[in-house]
């Protein structure tokens, strides 16, 4: 656990990492601490997602009408760069599984998201990716290689090894972001940290999700007997 950083520290990671940063108008203080009453911090780990969409900045940081912004604390466009969006608390995360957030916590090998008890929003930095998250809408080299250097920038900064980083679809059931290999992710990032903050090491393309079948198998095997409607597993299959 440690002590979030700053907006300043933040910036500095980042740079220092390589990234070029463009900060949105209020992201310094744009946050949910007031709102929620409940302070960021401390922070375990961080969150990769896809958006969902496509030129949805804005949405991130000022949100929907169920779910106020911001979103996340950085947002990544595929030709528009690397964009801070809040500082502090905010609604990326949601409900997620607390065995979950133990094992980032510990950096142990992470468990089947299978429950969604725990608040992921007090612990966990977010990053959102503009892309669909479906076939055809591919994630740039470019644009994948910053996310790698904005989980190794943070993990750096913390003193945190590769293990402190997880999907979307590793913590909440259902969740199937963000539509690529994690484990691969993972890897670049561990390779990334092995070398001096503000030098590259090569970033190969983003990997397809691997889909674990285990829970349908489950299905197949429980949902015969059971009355109409019943559902004995989270997400169809889960993508790891």
């Amino acid at each position: 656990m440690a002590t979030p950083l700053s907006a300043a520290k933040m910036l500095a990671a980042l740079k220092a990492e390589g990234l070029t940063v463009h900060e949105h108008a209020g992201w310094k203080t744009h946050n949910r601490d007031a709102a929620s009453g409940k302070s960021f911090g401390p922070v375990i780990g961080v969150l990769i997602h896809h958006t969902g969409g496509h030129n949805d900045k804005e949405l991130c940081y000022k949100g929907r009408s169920d779910l106020p912004g911001p979103l996340c604390h950085a947002w990544l466009g595929k030709t528009a760069g690397l964009w801070m969006i809040g500082n502090g608390r905010t609604n990326h995360a949601g409900y997620a599984d607390i065995d979950v957030l133990n094992a980032l916590r510990e950096e142990k090998p992470l468990p089947h998201d299978d429950a969604a008890t725990a608040d992921g929003n007090d612990c966990l930095y977010g990053l959102e990716i503009e892309n669909l998250g479906k076939s055809g809408d591919p994630y740039p080299n470019a644009q994948y290689r910053q996310a790698v250097l904005w989980a190794a920038a943070i993990c750096r900064a913390h003193g945190w090894s590769e293990k402190s980083v997880a999907g979307h679809k590793e913590c909440q059931p259902g969740k199937i972001d963000p539509s690529f290999d994690m484990d691969d992710f993972r890897a670049a990032v561990k390779k990334q940290l092995a070398v001096e903050p503000g030098k590259t090491e090569p970033t190969k393309p983003a990997g397809k999700p691997r889909v674990d079948l285990s829970r349908l198998v489950k299905a197949a095997k429980t949902d015969p007997g059971a009355k109409q409607g019943h559902v004995s597993y989270m997400a169809g299959t889960n993508l790891t």
